[in-house]
């Protein structure tokens, strides 16, 4: 009876691990979208709001890095368990990360809601969308632990890459035409990076989940499409600019 009460409690304690895991993604994924809208609707209010709402991602991860110490060094588990255990750390860590980035966000539209509206504001909810999508199909994929869907959220974070570089180009090309447009085009270029990198982040989480299932990495190697460090930019009839 002692051994069998030691195994449902261990159960019960893991099983409270993913569901603060799953809880924490549902925050972080509401950050996100509230971050975009705050773009989209110079809001500079819900901007704010999502900025101060981060400390409670933190609080989260710091939940969820303490029951699994203490199911590390109480069960010492092995083989799923354990990988479920590990698991858990990554992608509380890779969440963490995805709400800094949609506070950042925020922070950047605060000061878009104060300056002039430029036109790549259209292409950074494009971005936004796709990049939405796959933080969406990854904590779907690690609630149903299923591999193929956190795959096919992978291999799109290379038209997410894609977007960006795009983007980068478009946004820096306003720049030049028109000095006007810098202050608004800098916040937007900074909104982008940010939104390319809880891509990356998502992709963390899909690799985690492959691991988790399959028990092994990721063999597969994917190009990696965010090339805006090597962009040449050219203004109309001006002189080519290396980014």
């Amino acid at each position: 009876m002692a051994t069998e009460h030691i195994v449902k409690s261990f159960d019960q304690e893991l099983e409270k691990l993913r569901r603060t895991i799953v809880q924490m993604g549902g925050m972080a994924e509401s950050q996100l979208e509230a971050a975009l809208q705050s773009v989209a609707r110079r809001d500079a209010s819900q901007a704010g709001r999502v900025v101060q709402a981060d400390e409670r991602l933190d609080a989260y991860e710091q939940e969820i890095d303490a029951g699994a110490v203490r199911l590390l060094a109480l069960r010492q588990p092995m083989a799923t368990d354990l990988r479920e255990i590990i698991s858990s750390l990554k992608v509380a860590a890779d969440l963490e990360r995805i709400g800094d980035y949609a506070a950042n966000v925020a922070k950047r539209a605060i000061a878009l809601s104060q300056a002039p509206v430029v036109k790549p504001v259209a292409a950074i909810q494009r971005l936004g969308r796709l990049v939405q999508s796959n933080v969406k199909d990854v904590l779907d994929a690690y609630t149903e632990r299923d591999v193929g869907k956190a795959l096919d959220a992978w291999n799109r974070d290379e038209e997410v890459d894609d977007l960006y570089t795009s983007l980068f180009r478009e946004t820096l090309t306003y720049m030049m035409e028109d000095p006007r447009n810098i202050s608004s085009c800098t916040h937007l270029l900074f909104i982008a990076k940010n939104l390319e990198r809880i891509g990356d982040h998502a992709t963390n989480v899909a690799e985690t989940i492959y691991y988790l299932v399959e028990g092994e990495p990721i063999r597969i190697s994917r190009r990696k499409g965010d090339i805006s460090s090597y962009e040449v930019v050219a203004p109309e009839g001006g002189q080519e600019v290396e980014s």
